[in-house]
């Protein structure tokens, strides 16, 4: 797997994660829609330490600096 993610793209996953886990635990969020949204903050936490995004290679984005 070849890095598709730039620094500012994983810190934004990463805040985004932090961000839906805060309005779980504030039990703001809750039903299917917190299951859904944990879901997807799981998947931008995995993507954000692995430095690929699948979907990203799909699409042909890459957010990383070029060297």
């Amino acid at each position: 797997m070849k890095k598709n993610m730039g620094a500012l793209d994983k810190s934004l996953r990463v805040l985004a994660a932090i961000f839906v886990a805060l309005l779980y635990y504030l039990d703001i969020l809750n039903g299917m829609v917190a299951y859904v949204l944990m879901a997807v903050a799981i998947v931008f936490l995995i993507t954000s330490f692995v430095n690929f995004c699948p979907l990203y290679a799909i699409l042909g984005v890459n957010t990383c600096k070029r060297k």
